[in-house]
């Protein structure tokens, strides 16, 4: 079972977490939507407090219904993965879904071959040089530029697991994933995509998810922002999710 934190009440809503985080370091975005939702913060697979469950996205989606139950949900890059995995396994428990800094998977067999390599290096990493000095690393990637060291939530992270993490990037990685763009259109609730203005690459992914999805998917940017867009400019992000969240959330 997931380790969940509950914060406040109204509508459900679960936030779910990307790599090398816990559900503490959602900071102030779940501290401001817990004002008028019950905001739930599960911990997921191989992280935080949930380090002993060893999953991969498609048992991850059931572990979450299972801990969460129906909601909106919201999930940041892994979780964001994770998330879409939960609306095609478990559509009985998605009201609504917010995507953030998230990829339906890797539909080019080279290109997955290539990340799973690459997950590989940064598992023996993690296994040889211990989490500190992985998150030394892994922090100073152009990816997470836009950070501030408040915003990083080291200390959150350093609440982790190396191995579990290690373990994560072998069963969960966006190497390890089964692409799930042929079955976009299967998602029946509605989804709002979010994406940085300056991360690019996401900012490209959100919009041939949208284009998958079909429907009335929809795609916002946080202007000022790169891939942790929530995390570096939490009020911008606020500011394009919560009148969303009133349109379509329960």
């Amino acid at each position: 079972m997931l380790w969940v934190e509950q914060r406040g009440a109204g509508p459900r809503l679960a936030l779910v977490h990307g790599f090398t985080q816990n559900g503490r370091c959602w900071g102030e975005v779940a501290d401001d939507l817990a004002l008028d939702h019950e905001v739930l913060l599960p911990d997921a697979p191989l992280h935080g407090r949930s380090a002993g469950v060893v999953a991969d996205l498609v048992q991850t989606a059931h572990l979450l219904a299972e801990a969460v139950g129906p909601a909106t949900w919201l999930g940041y890059s892994m979780g964001g993965r994770a998330c879409l995995h939960l609306a095609l396994e478990r559509p009985d428990v998605v009201e609504a879904l917010v995507l953030l800094g998230a990829t339906a998977g890797l539909d080019d067999a080279a290109a997955r071959s290539e990340r799973v390599a690459a997950d590989e290096v940064l598992a023996r990493r993690l296994e040889v040089d211990g989490l500190e000095a992985f998150l030394d690393h892994w922090l100073a990637l152009p990816l997470f530029g836009g950070l501030s060291a408040e915003a990083q939530h080291r200390e959150a992270r350093l609440e982790n697991d190396a191995r579990a993490l290690a373990t994560s990037l072998r069963v969960a990685g966006t190497g390890a994933q089964e692409p799930l763009w042929d079955r976009l259109q299967e998602v029946r609730a509605p989804v709002l995509v979010v994406a940085g203005a300056l991360d690019g690459r996401f900012v490209a992914t959100g919009e041939r998810l949208v284009s998958a999805l079909g429907g009335e998917a929809e795609l916002r940017l946080v202007p000022g922002a790169g891939h942790a867009a929530h995390l570096e400019q939490p009020q911008a992000f606020l500011d394009v999710v919560r009148p969303w969240l009133a349109g379509h959330g329960r």
